[in-house]
């Protein structure tokens, strides 16, 4: 019986202890995964003001990507999202505190660099049906399919899609425009 009341008594304050700590490190997780957040960061911002003038935030169907839907692993295999959440913003606050120097362009190519099919695939599974444009189901055949050597990332043709410079809003409907004239780039 003695036993019993000690085991009980552990689970309690097992329980008492661990939903707090969870539901708090849960709530900070959550808190943490906007795009406002991101935003609130000055040497952010101007990749968040990008987004938002991206296809990812602006187009017909209404779908927004937030910023930890590329950047991060899928929340579903939660030790690799938490980890790679933590690291990334410990780096991001270190390097603020102690550099005090952000350079934007290298941060850039490193995300670029790290920036891995997988983290496309997770909403473009479709990429090898698109019967109206055989040319781009070829090439992403040559990607999801790549021979060994000649591996390629979705990002070595769709670098600028979302982090551009460009300041536009370019609607999927209005896409189709003939850029040349306009003197702009298609994506």
């Amino acid at each position: 019986m003695k036993k019993f009341i000690v085991a009980t008594a552990l689970v309690g304050f097992g329980v008492l202890v661990a939903f707090p700590l969870f539901s708090l490190s849960y709530y900070t997780m959550v808190r943490t995964s906007t795009p406002q957040f991101c935003a609130s960061c000055h040497e952010i911002k101007p990749a968040v003001v990008a987004w938002r003038s991206s296809t990812h935030t602006n187009n017909a169907a209404g779908v927004v990507v937030d910023c930890m839907d590329c950047h991060l692993p899928a929340p579903q295999d939660t030790f690799k999202f938490f980890f790679a959440k933590s690291y990334h913003g410990l780096k991001d606050v270190a390097v603020h505190f102690l550099s005090g120097e952000y350079d934007r362009k290298k941060a850039r190519e490193a995300a670029y660099a790290a920036f891995d099919n997988n983290e496309c695939q997770k909403c473009h599974r479709n990429v090898l049906y698109m019967p109206t444009r055989r040319g781009a189901m070829l090439a992403h055949r040559t990607v999801v399919y790549a021979r060994p050597g000649y591996e390629k990332k979705c990002i070595d043709c769709h670098y600028d899609l979302v982090h551009s410079e460009r300041g536009l809003v370019m609607f999927r409907q209005t896409r189709n425009m003939p850029y040349q004239a306009k003197g702009l780039r298609q994506l």
